[in-house]
């Protein structure tokens, strides 16, 4: 029986997961996806895999733990997009929610759960916006006081000791520069030594109360695993990896061992190392890019992760036993085979630095000759193997997608990251641009058959390249970008605020250079259709930076639709959102092609 060609609609539905977290004995994992259109917890009582609803309030986690018996949860969530985690207990059979730390226009960040259940420790604006606080809340008495108080850079809660003595925090100084500490006998230990060389501390873990593990680029390019004495406060690189840079650390205290997440430009590789034999071990997964390990107290595996043709999923592995899948979300309809998978591609920049790209290539049968060239958000973050439903619905209507990780992506290590800290408007531009030269050299597309789409710094990006590289270009979309520099230093949230002048730079000192990188400073180049797409709760690109460019346009009258969604922030909690911009991109873009 021949059945019709799946309908593009169908990636449109396409399933995410946020978070998750599984009861110490195993029996119910508690998830964050939206099924039913929007963000809401789900669980699974397992063995069974059978999905039931806990929440039904609409809004994406901010985190979700249980208590260390299993009776209750502590779970965060926004409101439409604005970022202000707040915190609720809740019962594992789900709501109602009971408020624990709920205050409206502050951001409480979940942080750990004592032993017996009746402390909260957490991160917070509350009383200190721009360096945040540490606060510890007492459930039962419901009182709380702060533990430790951020003076000089955005200070953030990590782990409590085995004994709850000690705790481990780090303090932000910019994304390439955050240290970590312990807190103990009242004061903060550093875990690196002291130097003047910028680098960063993550994943930090106990192994026991006076023996500390995690990852850290101390005195190299790439992070490795390190150790931290409590005993007699000594420093140790304990193993640097063959491939890829360690991002990701947990403890199996069942086995003794030590995983690594290790990423490798576009995709992860796991690692097993055991502490006693001193020995490390590739550990195969099903998935090219992981977000999430869980090691239960058994020993027991729980993997979130993605492919590039595979969406949001959770694993469960099991000692002596291969992984199995818990979670079946794909694109209904669709198999993996009809979708795309990207090919590596690389090619000297200006400079001859090499970048690294993934190239999304239509298939024949329904390839249009056009390319769309997507610069990655962050900036300092990258693009990989990871399943997009929009790159894959477009792929599917016969566009084909560049996606450059440009000087300053992450992945590529230290001094590669730090490429990009107050040089938002030149490297990164011309990587992009040798990327469409490069392409257009080897044949890979048409010069006349380029569209352009980012979101975020990509949307910044795609702005910028329009107003200096319009020739490129047929049409552009522009997803919550900057358009101002000095309008967008001065509208992040307050905790943001410490890392600008690093970041981006200082707007009286840097003046000359903001004006240059601003792409409003290019509106009469700006020649080409645009497309702006904007959430009306953003709390990192607020609003205003697309208002005043689209604004700017209209007075030229340049061709510039704009949608606004009043429901959600930096991104798309809402199916129905998501699914109203990819048509409206769809439908935008189609009108290009020849």
């Amino acid at each position: 029986m021949d059945f019709p060609k799946p309908k593009v609609e169908q990636f449109f539905q396409t399933l995410v997961i946020q978070d998750f977290a599984v009861s110490p004995d195993e029996s119910q994992l508690t998830y964050s996806t939206n099924i039913n259109g929007a963000f809401n917890l789900w669980a699974l009582d397992l063995p069974h895999t059978y999905p039931y609803p806990l929440t039904t309030i609409n809004q994406g986690s901010h985190g979700i733990q249980y208590d260390k018996n299993g009776e209750f949860l502590v779970v965060g969530f926004d409101n439409d997009g604005d970022e202000n985690g707040q915190l609720y207990a809740m019962a594992p059979a789900g709501e109602p929610l009971k408020p624990l730390r709920v205050k409206e226009g502050e951001r409480h960040m979940l942080g750990e759960l004592t032993k017996d259940g009746k402390q909260l420790y957490y991160t917070t604006t509350k009383e200190n916006p721009t360096y945040l606080n540490i606060n510890r809340y007492d459930i039962e008495k419901d009182e709380e006081d702060t533990v430790f108080s951020g003076k000089d850079a955005g200070t953030f809660f990590y782990k409590l000791s085995p004994e709850e003595t000690t705790f481990t925090f780090v303090k932000h100084f910019a994304n390439t520069y955050v240290l970590g500490y312990v807190y103990q006998d009242g004061q903060p230990v550093r875990l690196t030594p002291e130097t003047e060389e910028q680098h960063t501390v993550s994943d930090i873990v106990y192994t026991s109360d006076t023996d500390i593990y995690f990852l850290t680029n101390y005195d190299a390019d790439r992070s490795y695993l390190a150790h931290f004495s409590l005993t007699d406060h000594t420093f140790s690189n304990v193993l640097e990896l063959e491939r890829g840079s360690a991002e990701g650390l947990k403890y199996d205290k069942s086995n003794d061992l030590l995983y690594i997440i290790a990423t490798e430009g576009v995709v992860d590789v796991l690692y097993s190392y055991d502490l006693k034999a001193n020995k490390l071990q590739e550990v195969q997964t099903p998935l090219d890019v992981l977000e999430k390990l869980v090691v239960a107290e058994s020993g027991t595996l729980y993997l979130l992760g993605r492919g590039a043709t595979l969406p949001f999923n959770i694993y469960q592995k099991k000692s002596g036993e291969g992984w199995k899948q818990l979670t079946n979300h794909g694109v209904p309809g669709v198999n993996r085979e009809e979708m795309v998978e990207p090919e590596v591609i690389t090619y000297p920049s200006y400079d001859d630095l090499e970048i690294e790209a993934l190239y999304f290539k239509a298939k024949p049968e329904v390839d249009n000759g056009h390319l769309i060239l997507w610069p990655h958000g962050g900036p300092q973050a990258s693009e990989r193997k990871m399943f997009r439903s929009l790159f894959q619905f477009l792929v599917y209507q016969g566009y084909s997608i560049l996606t450059p990780n440009f000087r300053g992506s992450s992945d590529y290590g230290l001094s590669f990251m730090k490429m990009v800290e107050g040089d938002w408007g030149y490297g990164p531009r011309w990587d992009n641009i040798k990327a469409l030269d490069y392409f257009i050299e080897n044949g890979y597309v048409d010069r006349d058959k380029i569209l352009l789409m980012g979101g975020s710094y990509g949307g910044y990006m795609a702005l910028l390249l329009h107003g200096r590289h319009a020739d490129y270009f047929k049409a552009v979309v522009d997803i919550f970008g900057v358009s101002n520099l000095f309008s967008f230093v001065k509208s992040v949230p307050d905790h943001w605020k410490p890392i600008m002048q690093q970041w981006v730079g200082d707007p009286e000192a840097d003046y000359d250079r903001f004006v240059e990188d601003s792409p409003i400073t290019y509106l009469d180049g700006m020649t080409k259709p645009m497309l702006v797409i904007q959430g009306a709760n953003d709390p990192r690109v607020v609003k205003e930076e697309s208002d005043q460019i689209v604004e700017a346009l209209k007075e030229k009258g340049t061709d510039v639709e704009y949608l606004v969604l009043d429901d959600e922030g930096h991104g798309f909690s809402k199916k129905q959102n998501e699914i109203e911009v990819y048509k409206r991109v769809l439908n935008f873009f189609d009108r290009f092609i020849d």
